[in-house]
């Protein structure tokens, strides 16, 4: 029987009693309910349980999920979702921009096209592995040599017993693995840059909430969604409006889907950390809430800082924290990633601490854990390219998100194209497949220059 990934009430019901421990509600009396009943924990890793629950189980879910939407927060007052409480809890948050125009102070072409590559490229090298665990990666990649990670996945030399026992992405190997890489295959990892790159071009930076909820029923077939996104479209479907679209039934809305929508803001706010951060708030709540929000400002606002020329990775990941509550639980979660990577020299030490400290109780894809794993990627390989993308993806959890932001970002730091090594660029052959607007088949020079008109506009 077809189930639909990420909708089903008896599968979101599982996540939001997750989620509700996370963000400080008490929710024991209605996950006892649902276990008498006969209800599901939620899936481990997949979007949607092999088997469709009774009509009762399904009426029983939505039930509970409003109940749990009504829970009090013990965190409401750290973890604030609105843009000015944001601000007011955040003491360093960074002064306006002072540039006398744009275009003096927007991130060359030839950078912006390097960033493009670098997120493109920390993608790619994820997805084939991507869902499979921590122990699965480092025993594929180490079976042919490349651990830590220098270049792309490949099958060949991969004993059989171990691709029987720890199998690729199996939508990801065909366009993926290194001797199948014939440019960039589409991913949401990239349709959502030129989304909002579509964005800016139609409503430039002053885009409303309402902008992006129909340019996404125009430009995002609804099947290229997933998680909190795949809500809110179904929400807008059904009458609701932003930033509802963000909470009803929504146990996604603090993973890492508003974060993977960052870079353009950053791109296009050069030196300009708070506007960014501020611009990737506005796209957030369509979506997300508190730490959902958080992460997708933090990844905005150090990009904006690493478009102003500077090579120093950790100058900007302390701008991107200025923007982010100090008391929330990213804000800790960051603080601990950076301080691992002080502390270890060997960056398997760094993961398997991580993992320690937050795979037992978070989803793989939320933001909080691959949001310091980001980080601690970035801070330990000082911003090099290949020892950033190598030790976000080597580091499990969310790992085509988590490389390709990692690429965009250290790509920006190095500046240029040509001083990414050839063997990462040659096979994306300047192209890049994608079902949004007219971009299949566009050229990363290409949306370089596009983003740069759109980081030049007044």
């Amino acid at each position: 029987m077809f189930r639909l990934t990420w909708v089903q009430p008896e599968d979101l019901l599982g996540h939001e009693l997750r989620q509700a421990v996370q963000d400080g509600r008490e929710p024991s009396a209605i996950a006892a309910r649902w276990r008498t009943a006969g209800g599901p924990e939620a899936p481990a890793r997949a979007g949607a349980s092999p088997e469709p629950a009774s009509r009762y189980l399904r009426m029983l879910a939505e039930d509970l999920l409003d109940e749990l939407a009504d829970l009090p927060s013990k965190l409401a007052e750290s973890e604030p979702t609105d843009l000015a409480k944001i601000k007011a809890s955040c003491p360093n948050w960074p002064a306006p921009a002072n540039c006398p125009h744009p275009a003096q102070a927007a991130p060359t072409p030839l950078a912006l096209e390097a960033a493009w590559l670098g997120r493109a490229i920390g993608c790619l090298l994820g997805k084939p592995v991507e869902k499979l665990p921590l122990t699965a990666i480092r025993h594929l990649a180490k079976s042919t040599g490349n651990w830590p990670l220098t270049t792309y996945f490949t099958a060949k030399g991969v004993p059989p017993d171990l691709l029987t026992t720890h199998p690729w992405n199996r939508r990801s190997a065909p366009t993926s693995l290194a001797e199948n890489i014939d440019g960039m295959p589409e991913d949401d990892d990239l349709n959502y840059p030129l989304l909002n790159l579509l964005l800016l071009q139609r409503h430039g930076k002053d885009f409303t909430p309402t902008d992006m909820a129909k340019l996404w029923l125009d430009e995002l077939p609804a099947g290229r969604t997933f998680t909190a996104e795949r809500i809110a479209y179904r929400n807008l479907l059904t009458g609701i409006e932003p930033p509802q679209t963000a909470h009803h039934r929504n146990p996604f809305r603090e993973w890492i889907g508003a974060l993977i929508r960052a870079d353009m803001h950053g791109w296009t706010n050069p030196g300009g950390p708070a506007a960014a951060a501020e611009q990737a708030h506005r796209d957030a709540t369509f979506t997300h809430t508190a730490n959902g929000v958080y992460a997708a400002m933090f990844i905005a606002a150090t990009i904006a800082q690493a478009t102003t020329g500077t090579h120093d990775i950790h100058a900007c990941l302390r701008t991107g924290l200025t923007v982010v509550p100090p008391r929330s639980r990213l804000a800790r979660a960051i603080h601990h990633a950076i301080q691992l990577a002080r502390k270890h020299e060997d960056f398997d030490t760094v993961v398997d601490e991580l993992h320690a400290a937050y795979a037992p109780t978070h989803h793989w894809v939320h933001a909080i854990p691959n949001t310091a794993l980001i980080t601690a990627a970035l801070a330990h390989a000082n911003g090099d390219f290949t020892g950033s993308i190598s030790r976000a993806v080597g580091g499990g959890w969310d790992t085509d998100s988590n490389g390709a932001t990692a690429g965009s970002i250290a790509a920006l730091l190095a500046g240029t194209p040509t001083a990414l090594p050839d063997h990462w660029t040659t096979p994306l052959k300047n192209r890049l497949a994608t079902s949004v607007g007219d971009f299949d088949g566009t050229g990363f020079d290409t949306l370089a220059h596009l983003t740069h008109r759109e980081a030049s506009r007044p």
